[in-house]
């Protein structure tokens, strides 16, 4: 039997890198998608939901994948040939750019990072391999290296030291056990406040926001859960975060599946999420909730963050909500819509019918709001 394509394991650091991205999204829509469509992939999804959670060709996100297992993060900046031929050596090139690379402290020189014109002399003085290069042309040998001028950035690597074993129970509930498995997470603050965003509009002429000076509305966290197998998402606002309102949530999720097997719920490491009591409660249920908590500083694990990123896509950047009540039906009615565009719509109709009914008969509700919005 055919495997699905799937994107390798992820490290730690890929996948801090893919959530980065996904979450701000605020350079190339390249690498945007790119890195939702990693980021899904790791998160358990299939090729097709993929396909319509970018809008992209199903062949599209094969390719991706495929290039990321081959050579990593690299496939979020493709290259395109073409151009005039070089005229240094390739072994020229790489002497340059392992140059560029190498802190000028370890190679004699009395400064701690290179500009062109230091390293373009260090180049020229070099005795034994004099490397003739313009001004230009070294930038531009820099630039097709992927080798540009940045802030250093500090990291923190996840000191977990049952790393691959969450890993491992992460990925046995997405790809065994999906139609039981769900996500939960939090994201904040959102306060009320013109946001930029993108959007389609005459060359030179953007749309404009007001700027705001008072910001008395207070703010708002969106609690959000993520059933994988049925592809649904949903969630509520709150004023704080809070164990009262996760312990409500997991709940609700139990009370989802009333046939009384094991379900399956991802978290990060929040201290809200793992207080005494929801543990004391997970104890009790042990064989019908199982909490799989992402490794230390690996919330890029839980598979509800790639589907994060378009909820404050298409309904926070680019706004001016007038107050949170505005804002929160906002999220509601794309919730709604995203819901009613979920994968095999026909079955997944049929099994909300069924659920809608459960919940109807037993009076399930969470925060005073339905479990999850109708389609």
């Amino acid at each position: 039997m055919t495997q699905p394509v799937k994107v390798r394991r992820l490290t730690d650091q890929e996948g801090q890198k893919l959530q980065r991205i996904v979450r701000r999204g605020t350079m190339s829509t390249v690498r945007y998608r790119r890195a939702m469509i990693l980021l899904a992939s790791a998160g358990g999804n299939t090729v097709p939901v993929i396909a319509r959670l970018v809008q992209a060709d199903e062949d599209t996100v094969r390719d991706v994948i495929h290039r990321f297992n081959e050579i990593g993060l690299a496939c979020l900046d493709p290259q395109w040939a073409g151009g005039r031929p070089r005229l240094l050596s390739s072994d020229d090139e790489d002497f340059v750019a392992a140059t560029a690379t190498t802190r000028p402290t370890k190679l004699g020189q009395p400064f701690t990072r290179w500009s062109i014109r230091k390293l373009l002399d260090y180049l020229h003085r070099l005795s034994g391999r004099t490397i003739t290069i313009g001004r230009e042309a070294l930038r531009t040998l820099l630039a097709r290296r992927g080798i540009t001028f940045q802030r250093t950035k500090t990291w923190k690597e996840s000191p977990d030291p049952d790393f691959e074993t969450k890993l491992d129970q992460i990925e046995y509930a997405l790809t065994q056990r999906p139609e039981r498995t769900s996500a939960f997470d939090e994201f904040g603050p959102l306060g009320i406040r013109p946001t930029a965003g993108t959007g389609w509009a005459p060359a030179g002429e953007p749309d404009r926001l007001p700027a705001t000076y008072h910001r008395t509305h207070g703010v708002r966290y969106f609690h959000g859960c993520y059933s994988v197998g049925d592809d649904l998402l949903w969630g509520v606002n709150h004023r704080r975060k809070g164990s009262d309102h996760t312990w409500a949530a997991l709940k609700s999720i139990r009370a989802a599946r009333p046939d009384g097997a094991p379900i399956y719920v991802t978290l990060d490491n929040l201290s809200a999420h793992k207080n005494r009591r929801i543990r004391a409660w997970a104890r009790k249920h042990k064989h019908k909730v199982m909490l799989l908590f992402t490794p230390t500083y690996a919330s890029w694990a839980n598979p509800i963050e790639a589907h994060f990123g378009p909820l404050r896509q298409f309904t926070l950047a680019n706004s001016d909500h007038p107050n949170h009540t505005v804002q929160t039906r906002a999220l509601h009615a794309y919730l709604r819509w995203r819901n009613a565009h979920a994968r095999h719509p026909d079955v997944l109709a049929a099994q909300r019918r069924e659920r809608a009914r459960v919940r109807s008969e037993k009076g399930i509700r969470w925060g005073g709001r339905p479990l999850a919005p109708a389609a």
